[in-house]
């Protein structure tokens, strides 16, 4: 079995890379596939070069650590940008809409409905029944201020 490893080396550094890429998209991390790439340029520099198990092991520790660093700044200057930035960070997505207050906002603090949930919410103070406008969001608190509707169209004044 060792005389195989040894006749062979490049393929185990190959397949272990592959195995490496398959892992990093079942275990997303953008971590393995890094390593993965450093198996496989370990593989084919030792078919090219017939390297020593040690070398072997040198090289692929070295290749690890340049490729990892490396992608980690070039991805660190560059970020992958997403489609959706605020998939996350439900109560961002939901600046700008009206809620109606549940329970009034009072020294700060109250409840707001929006949609079929309610939500803590910190603002100046509004009556219950009243509509606010979220302004902004401080983790699942919706920062809120007083919105005045338009007046029906069809009403007529007072007077």
């Amino acid at each position: 079995m060792l005389d195989w490893l040894n006749e062979n080396a490049h393929w185990a550094w190959m397949t272990l890379g592959l195995v490496l890429a398959g892992l990093e998209m079942m275990v997303p991390g953008v971590y393995l596939i890094w390593l993965g790439i450093a198996a496989i340029i370990t593989g084919v520099m030792t078919l090219g070069l017939d390297l020593s198990p040690a070398m072997q092991l040198i090289d692929f520790v070295f290749l690890s650590l340049i490729i990892a660093f490396s992608a980690k700044r070039i991805l660190g200057e560059r970020p992958i940008e997403s489609s959706d930035p605020l998939m996350n960070r439900r109560g961002a997505r939901l600046v700008g809409e009206t809620a109606t207050v549940v329970q009034a906002i009072e020294h700060g603090s109250g409840r707001v409905k929006l949609g079929d949930s309610e939500w803590i919410a910190h603002g100046p103070n509004v009556a219950a029944g009243e509509h606010v406008r979220v302004s902004g969001s401080n983790g699942a608190i919706l920062l809120v201020e007083p919105v005045k509707l338009p007046p029906d169209e069809g009403a007529q004044p007072a007077g």
